[in-house]
């Protein structure tokens, strides 16, 4: 190990010495950001992929354009939105729940449009009503893609609310741009890290949840 290495483990035990307080209040303010954002694109996403379905045209255009806004940069959206809403976390909670919407929606309007005619056809004639056919049968049809959406707008939320610091959001970014800014390995190591980490713990909890819910699926499996 070579000196300059030697300094930047150094500089690293030095940090969660000295500024560990610091460092929790960054993890606190990456979670905040992140699930506020994902909790709000799902409460705007998930209905409008269902209302997405009910027209064939509307469904076309829904996957089209939103499957086009994926690629859009979150960095370009936060740019865009200074002029309008200023610095702050607004800005950035508005750029993530952006980057949530589309997986969700998508998703979501997936789930709902790969079911069945005969499913549905099926339960009508057993006498359920519209709103029994829904909670009963497409609801439970639809989930496993409807968390799929919210997994992968979870893992994008996650990953890109490191440029909540840009706009002076708070988070682990704080660190990233602060080891940028002072040329200091150190400190993207830990940032780095930390996002890579959080995302993996976030898609480990996912995974989970989606195995308890549809534990049925492995059954067979746990066998």
């Amino acid at each position: 190990m070579n000196a300059e290495s030697e300094d930047m483990w150094q500089n690293i035990f030095e940090y969660f010495q000295k500024d560990i307080n610091n460092y929790l209040q960054a993890i606190g303010q990456h979670f905040e950001i992140s699930l506020f954002a994902l909790g709000v694109a799902a409460v705007m996403g998930i209905p409008f992929g269902i209302l997405s379905t009910r027209n064939r045209r509307w469904y076309q255009w829904v996957t089209a354009w939103f499957g086009t806004l994926r690629i859009v940069p979150s960095l370009a959206v936060l740019i865009m939105l200074i002029p309008i809403v200023g610095t702050g976390i607004i800005p950035a909670v508005i750029a993530l729940v952006l980057l949530g919407l589309p997986p969700m929606i998508l998703n979501t309007a997936l789930g709902f449009h790969t079911i069945p005619e005969f499913m549905i056809e099926t339960a009508m004639a057993m006498g359920m009503s519209k709103t029994q056919s829904f909670w009963k049968v497409k609801m439970p049809l639809a989930a496993p893609f409807i968390l799929t959406g919210i997994k992968t707008a979870m893992i994008e939320i996650i990953a890109s609310a490191t440029l909540a610091a840009y706009v002076g959001g708070g988070g682990v970014g704080n660190i990233i741009f602060t080891g940028l800014g002072l040329n200091r390995a150190d400190l993207l190591l830990i940032g780095g890290i930390t996002v890579a980490i959080i995302s993996m713990l976030a898609n480990l909890i996912m995974l989970g949840l989606e195995r308890w819910f549809f534990r049925y699926k492995y059954l067979n499996l746990d066998i």
